[in-house]
């Protein structure tokens, strides 16, 4: 039997934390809601998505920021993927064709061309290959800011180191790096602006168009790290002017580990070159050993994928065009809301910008990290603490629901009674 979100709140106000999940629930039924008997969207489940995460019924889940769990129409297909391999290998033109479904299917998903949708291995690597098609040498100055991802900041430290690029780094001001800010470090001489779509650190959702518009203005190029973002919320790329972009799956496409899809704008698909080599980008054979290039982003494919989570994704990628990242966005921006208000009330210091629209919410809790992580631990709450533990980022995701925020705004409410 499992415990409601509405027992549950009444245990966590109750102060009653230790093994409230892990001992009163055993999970519910893996029912896709492609199937007729699926349960209708309700106060507890706007989306009607529940039944498909077994995590939302056996914790209280907030971490998708670091971890998205899998829907289970998702895993079936990874499963069926995995025993057709054991039984009767799949055939290498099946699974590729399912990697071109992919292509086609995250196109969709950001109003892309399927030509613009590459698939790398990683949100890192597409940003590596963008920078090494830049020539980038010295004088030259590429601008980011201190909301972006490490990777970012280690890459163009060790440019700078090696080539005698300029690094110029935007600060947060309360959290926001703002369109005005990255104007006054960008020249004539910037090859590159890259930013976090939307913030690790906060969830800071940053103006693409406004960036784009500012790089183009200097001759130069937007790059968006998108893994915060995508599946998150709704995005119709080509207004933006981004010109390059990379997500990984394992966060809100809530896919596996592997397979990143890139995004490289049609307009600049010449500038960017394949970083390695393969038989997988060859278009043509021609005779004597010579062949040609895709001219799209299938160039950037060059040996076999990771197809078991191709396949993942594959599945994950139907499952939020059912259910619409325009819908996933309201609800999951709502909730976010609903938690950085209640966490504000209750005087918390919030990293995260009010009115951000995204699902990520950071604060600073104030508390002995060692007595609340325990604390969370044993009621089954999942998060992530960041900052060198002062601080907790907290991402609600589609299967989460309001119940689910103000269980959480019980427990930290008790730290702040404990604190006063």
């Amino acid at each position: 039997m499992s415990v409601s979100r509405r027992e549950f709140m009444g245990i966590a106000s109750a102060a009653a934390l230790a093994g409230v999940v892990g001992s009163a629930c055993s999970g519910e039924s893996n029912q896709s809601t492609a199937d007729a008997d699926a349960a209708p969207p309700s106060g507890d489940d706007p989306l009607g998505v529940r039944t498909d995460f077994p995590v939302a019924n056996e914790s209280l889940y907030l971490n998708t920021p670091y971890i998205g769990p899998s829907p289970q129409p998702a895993v079936d297909k990874t499963i069926e993927f995995l025993a057709a391999k054991s039984r009767d290998p799949i055939l290498l033109r099946e699974m590729l064709d399912e990697e071109e479904a992919v292509r086609e299917k995250f196109s969709r998903l950001i109003r892309a061309q399927i030509g613009e949708i590459g698939l790398v291995s990683s949100t890192s690597e597409g940003e590596n290959i963008v920078v090494n098609s830049l020539d980038l040498k010295a004088g030259d100055n590429v601008v980011i800011d201190d909301l972006h991802y490490m990777t970012s900041l280690v890459m163009y430290s060790q440019l700078a180191e090696t080539r005698g690029i300029e690094t110029r780094i935007v600060r947060n001001v309360d959290g926001v790096t703002s369109p005005e800010a990255f104007a006054e470090m960008v020249d004539d001489k910037t090859k590159l602006i890259s930013v976090a779509w939307i913030s690790n650190r906060n969830g800071y959702r940053q103006d693409l168009k406004a960036l784009a518009d500012l790089a183009h203005a200097h001759g130069t190029y937007l790059y968006a790290d998108a893994v915060q973002g995508v599946g998150m919320v709704d995005l119709d790329v080509g207004p933006t002017g981004v010109d390059f972009l990379t997500t990984g799956s394992y966060k809100w496409l809530l896919g596996g580990f592997g397979v990143a899809p890139f995004y490289v704008r049609e307009s600049v698909m010449d500038v960017v070159k394949p970083d390695r080599l393969g038989w997988r980008m060859v278009d043509e054979r021609l005779p004597d050993y010579q062949y040609t290039i895709y001219s799209d982003a299938r160039k950037f494919g060059y040996a076999t994928p990771a197809f078991a989570a191709i396949y993942q994704l594959s599945g994950s990628l139907d499952y939020l065009l059912n259910v619409g990242t325009d819908r996933i966005e309201q609800h999951t921006v709502a909730l976010a809301h609903r938690l950085h208000s209640g966490l504000t009330e209750q005087g918390f210091e919030v990293f995260t910008p009010a009115g951000n629209q995204s699902a990520i919410v950071s604060f600073n809790h104030g508390a002995d990290h060692e007595v609340i992580e325990k604390q969370l631990n044993d009621a089954g709450v999942w998060l992530s603490f960041r900052e060198n533990n002062a601080q907790i980022r907290v991402g609600p995701a589609l299967f989460n629901n309001e119940q689910d925020i103000d269980a959480f705004l019980d427990i930290t409410k008790g730290w702040r009674e404990t604190a006063s």
